[in-house]
């Protein structure tokens, strides 16, 4: 029986390679970049499917001339801003992505980037690594107890919820901001303000699980972080569009934000280079889900995907345009 053709535009975990071989063509990328659009258009011609990253920008002009042979795509991601959903619809080619997989590992990094930054972690290691380190003073690297302190989360979803459930552990009160309340039995203790220039106005720690829309898109500007107590910490895993660099950046380098934690950047994998010579800028290069366990699971969730679409049955996940 011929298997059907998969156009893979990255490398995976184990698993997932295993089961690529087994069940499909593969057509992959043989370099260590991106395709370009042009050779993703060639790769695409007489295939079935494609297995992307929101490395692999898929625009109007796309559509007008990927393969009339694809009947899904599906992209390695919970975000899909890299993809023109209603250029995927005129064309009837369903889009599916991995939602409900990687909240636990994200919120993990999430609390790594909360207490990296509160505790002043880059400045640490770069003593050690640098052979800096000498005998310290009781006052030289002080950071920012977080337990009894408030974690305003705005975008209380799962990752928002998985880390609350996190910094309760570690003593925090949590207040957040959603489109709706959420039912007691999932807030718990949780501080509901319908307003998200209220949960401002108490985020002693500020942490980003919104999605990013043209509402939310520079959500934390000047204007924002004037509303923040003086020395707020902030920590964002969500997108780097809910960030005015520039704004964050000045907050920073005056101390009217006393740290960030960032996983996440507008325009990544490039960043303001500014970010890079602040001190007390905690950084990390986009790796909220990356752990074998979440990876493999958001990898066999796309394939599940294609293999429905492939057998006459509905993508699980779609994507709404």
């Amino acid at each position: 029986m011929t298997k059907p053709i998969l156009v893979v535009t990255t490398r995976y975990t184990k698993a997932i390679e295993d089961r690529i071989d087994r069940d499909y063509t593969a057509r992959r990328n043989p370099n260590q970049f991106p395709f370009s659009p042009q050779d993703l258009l060639s790769a695409a011609e007489g295939a079935d499917a494609l297995f992307i990253t929101p490395a692999d920008r898929l625009d109007s002009e796309f559509f007008e001339k990927v393969s009339p042979t694809i009947k899904i795509i599906v992209t390695y991601s919970v975000g899909f801003e890299h993809i023109d959903l209603e250029a995927a619809a005129r064309r009837k080619i369903p889009i599916a992505y991995t939602p409900g997989v990687n909240h636990e590992a994200t919120a993990d990094i999430a609390m790594l980037l909360l207490l990296g930054a509160s505790r002043r972690a880059y400045e640490a290691q770069e003593l050690v690594r640098t052979g800096a380190w000498k005998p310290l003073s009781p006052d030289r690297l002080l950071g920012w107890q977080v337990g009894g302190k408030i974690l305003a989360i705005f975008g209380m979803g799962r990752v928002g919820q998985a880390l609350a459930r996190r910094a309760r552990g570690f003593g925090m009160k949590i207040h957040y901001c959603n489109t709706s309340e959420l039912p007691a039995e999932i807030a718990g203790d949780a501080v509901f303000h319908q307003d998200p220039l209220d949960l401002l106005r108490v985020s002693q720690f500020l942490s980003l699980h919104a999605p990013e829309t043209p509402a939310t898109h520079h959500f934390l500007n000047s204007k924002a972080i004037s509303l923040l107590p003086p020395g707020a910490i902030v920590v964002n895993t969500a997108r780097g569009g809910l960030v005015a660099d520039d704004d964050l950046i000045a907050a920073l380098k005056s101390g009217r934000i006393a740290a960030a934690g960032l996983d996440v950047f507008e325009g990544e994998p490039k960043l303001n280079p500014e970010y890079v010579s602040l001190k007390n800028a905690f950084l990390l290069p986009h790796i909220g889900s990356a752990t074998i366990e979440t990876r493999t699971a958001m990898g066999m969730l796309a394939l599940d995907n294609a293999d429905a679409v492939l057998n006459g049955r509905p993508a699980l996940t779609p994507v709404r345009p």
